[in-house]
């Protein structure tokens, strides 16, 4: 599993993910840490890397993106943002959601639980009234 660990979250996780034998970079590692979260998402499609923020614009990104890849780990606002903590948590759960992340899915950690969702994000019209 390779990851891209977006500016929202410390440097310290990607160095923790590789010390754990992951493959895993930070934005400022590749020259992305002004980059806009399109050209990232690019990036991450394009090396085939699960994308970790703590920006919850990605969530947005995804649905216009409209394609299975690349599958973001979105911290929310009420988790801990330590990045001994993040990472902790992620790799804890990381067997849980190991098949959802290889599938194509926007994964969101919150403080007390998890949440999984496909990807792609289709949006459904409302049935019109005839």
């Amino acid at each position: 599993m390779k990851f891209i660990i977006d500016n929202a979250i410390s440097p310290v996780v990607a160095e923790l993910l590789q010390k754990s034998g992951y493959d895993a970079i930070h934005v400022r590692d590749i020259g992305l840490q002004s980059a806009s979260d399109a050209e990232i998402f690019k990036s991450a499609e394009d090396q085939n890397r699960i994308i970790v923020s703590a920006d919850t614009d990605f969530g947005t990104l995804l649905a216009l993106w409209n394609k299975p890849r690349p599958s973001v780990i979105i911290f929310r606002h009420d988790s801990d943002h330590r990045p001994n903590h993040q990472f902790s948590l992620l790799k804890a759960n990381l067997p849980n959601i190991t098949q959802p992340l290889e599938t194509g899915s926007i994964i969101v950690i919150e403080k007390k639980r998890i949440r999984i969702r496909s990807l792609p994000i289709v949006q459904y019209e409302s049935p019109t009234n005839c």
